[in-house]
């Protein structure tokens, strides 16, 4: 009896040790169901947020390319707007901008604007600076800017442009483009390309026949057509090309009479010095004093025009009566209506002096010379000068023996160069060295020197490339047409 107590005892209690284990099983599975449910919901969670990140990005971004083409289709606007408008920096409107415009899809709906910016050229420049800012409707915080310059290129695309044969001596070195509307023998050193809208001509110094339209004489002497251009680095360090179309040289060559009309109404004008012309000394104070010349220095009797030059003469000042000091005009344009004489240095200056008497005449055309340093302060494009003679530039007998020159040097009808003066005009018929910053533009057969080692012993000629879309006032483009300097987004 006692025994089978004990025995329904002991299965009571092992089935009370089977049913709390079921228990305890149980409580560990819900919290386990628990943790990992949150685990999913976070996940889940999580994946919607980011896929609503990921559509959030893409459609940022799919309005940052529009905004970015909105801005683009700004600057073609404004491209377009110069080909049609050249002088037109005010969007047609007469007023200060921004300008706002209105962009449409094809099918004509509002997608955005774009918003211009227009930067004029400063005076004596020709660089428009455009920006164009894009926006999309419905996206106030997305803007795309793009900045681009545009300008037209000047007469300053050459260190020399000339429109006849031309020839450098040995002892010329040149950095800078060559062209020639005739022939070029070149007997230098070229830093730069040389050009020639000659495929051959006949050297007018040489006896020898047709010679390629860029040619040398330093030895070894260039083959001659039709055999096989040589390379010659040895003077050509770029190359040489022939023949290439010939400038316009009566197109760009400047229109004096509006030059003088400008000088008239917000530049310096002066009539007829009543002598032998005027001379002009430049300041770095923005100022110049103006001379009238009374009488040249004079020469030997035995000193004599042998190469029977037209206009020949010393073409140096003796005694001169001070006119007065002026201050460089606002728009940067002194007219003289006699012949010139230059020298001096400026500083943030942009100043073009020309010379000329109307109505044309070849009996009266005006020349500028230079016999004295001619200098900038600053060679970074913030000092520019041009002188623009309606018959020559000279350089006089009695020029500075180590002459610099900073600027552009135009002559229209003439040639820009030095007369033959022989050694029984004294000791300064030979000189030692002439220095160019800037470019030369002449009608006329250019030269400082002579085979016969007269004039200027060395003759180094550097190009100034910031006068090719920053010209001096009024100086002479080759284009009316704009092209672009750079383009950036900002």
């Amino acid at each position: 009896m006692i025994n089978k107590k004990l025995e329904n005892l002991n299965r009571q209690n092992f089935s009370r040790k089977n049913f709390g284990g079921q228990e305890k099983t149980q409580g560990y599975l819900l919290i386990q169901v628990l943790v990992f449910g949150s685990i999913g919901v976070m996940i889940v969670g999580a994946l919607i947020g980011w896929g609503n990140t990921a559509f959030k990005l893409s459609d940022f971004l799919v309005a940052r390319e529009r905004a970015f083409q909105v801005a683009e289709a700004g600057i073609d606007y404004y491209r377009w707007h110069l080909a049609h408008s050249p002088k037109d920096f005010q969007d047609g409107t007469a007023t200060s901008g921004p300008y706002i415009h209105i962009f449409e899809d094809k099918l004509g709906n509002q997608i955005g604007k774009f918003t211009l910016n227009i930067i004029p050229p400063m005076v004596g420049s020709t660089i428009v600076t455009v920006q164009s800012n894009g926006l999309i409707d419905g996206y106030p915080n997305v803007k795309r800017t793009i900045e681009a310059k545009y300008a037209i290129p000047s007469l300053a695309k050459y260190a020399f442009v000339a429109n006849s044969a031309m020839r450098f001596g040995e002892g010329t070195e040149v950095f800078g483009p060559i062209h020639s509307n005739g022939g070029i023998r070149f007997d230098g050193l070229a830093h730069n390309l040389v050009t020639s809208a000659q495929a051959s001509y006949h050297d007018p110094d040489q006896d020898t026949g047709l010679e390629y339209g860029v040619h040398t004489h330093k030895l070894p002497v260039d083959t001659f057509p039709p055999t096989s251009v040589p390379s010659r680095t040895d003077v050509f360090a770029t190359g040489r090309q022939f023949p290439v179309p010939a400038v316009d040289f009566t197109g760009f060559t400047a229109d004096l009479a509006q030059i003088k009309a400008d000088a008239k109404t917000a530049g310096k004008y002066f009539a007829s010095s009543g002598g032998l012309g005027y001379r002009v000394l430049l300041k770095i104070d923005k100022t110049f004093d103006l001379y009238k010349v009374n009488s040249f220095t004079s020469v030997d009797r035995n000193c004599t025009n042998s190469g029977n030059q037209t206009g020949w003469g010393s073409w140096s000042v003796d005694r001169e009566t001070k006119i007065g000091n002026y201050p460089f005009p606002v728009n940067g344009l002194i007219f003289l209506e006699d012949n010139v004489w230059v020298e001096g240095k400026i500083n943030e200056s942009r100043l073009t002096i020309a010379s000329g008497v109307f109505p044309e005449s070849a009996n009266t055309n005006t020349s500028i010379t230079v016999n004295k340093d001619l200098l900038y302060t600053n060679y970074d494009g913030r000092d520019v000068l041009s002188l623009i003679a309606q018959n020559n530039i000279n350089v006089g007998l009695f020029s500075d023996d180590d002459l610099e020159i900073d600027g552009a040097l135009v002559a229209k009808t003439g040639r820009v160069g030095r007369y033959y003066y022989t050694s029984s005009c004294g000791s300064s018929y030979k000189r030692s060295k002439l220095t160019l910053f800037g470019m030369i533009a002449t009608n006329l057969r250019y030269g400082f020197a002579y085979t016969d080692g007269t004039g200027y012993n060395v003759r180094n000629i550097t190009y100034d490339g910031n006068m090719l879309y920053g010209p001096p006032p009024s100086f002479p483009l080759t284009s009316d047409k704009y092209q672009i300097l750079s383009w950036r987004e900002i």
